[in-house]
């Protein structure tokens, strides 16, 4: 479990464990969406059919101090859920996070 999810974050690179179905991961979806990424620098990954979801999530709660998704990072750092994320855009920081790890075009 801890190998799926540092190769999953690894590199610079936005990574959201999320589940479709979860109001707080469909504003983090919306809030990111807002953003022109390059190719392969945002990655969406729906936990949320596979058997080892809860092994997925206690893991997250290890590394990240939540197990609630979306977990949203940003070149490896952890930087929260939705409400997080919507702060940071509107605070301008989440695109200068994005810039620093050259994710946008």
């Amino acid at each position: 479990m801890a190998e799926f999810v540092k190769a999953q974050i690894k590199g610079d690179k936005v990574v959201v464990f999320l589940k479709p179905s979860c109001p707080y991961c469909v504003l983090a979806k919306d809030v990111l969406s807002k953003y022109k990424f390059k190719g392969g620098q945002l990655e969406l990954i729906d936990i949320s059919g596979r058997s080892d979801m809860g092994s997925i999530q206690d893991y997250l709660q290890q590394i990240t101090g939540a197990r609630t998704v979306p977990r949203v990072f940003i070149g490896e750092k952890c930087i929260g859920g939705g409400s997080d994320v919507e702060s940071l855009d509107r605070s301008g920081e989440l695109k200068g996070m994005l810039q620093a790890i050259g994710s946008l075009q």
